[in-house]
């Protein structure tokens, strides 16, 4: 995994978030919680990006 895959930045508050600073939440919809999370901004709470979990 790249640094460029460990960082996201939020277009609501601009702020560059890690994967660890990231808030992990479940996602919506039919995913299945044990093996997808969104990442949220923790500044803000805006949704990052949604990963596959299944294999951690």
């Amino acid at each position: 995994m790249t640094d460029a895959e460990d960082t996201f930045r939020c277009g609501t508050c601009e702020t560059h978030v890690s994967r660890e600073e990231a808030r992990r939440t479940e996602t919506i919809g039919d995913l299945d919680p044990k093996r997808w999370q969104t990442l949220c901004c923790p500044r803000c709470g805006n949704r990052l990006k949604t990963v596959y979990v299944g294999d951690e």
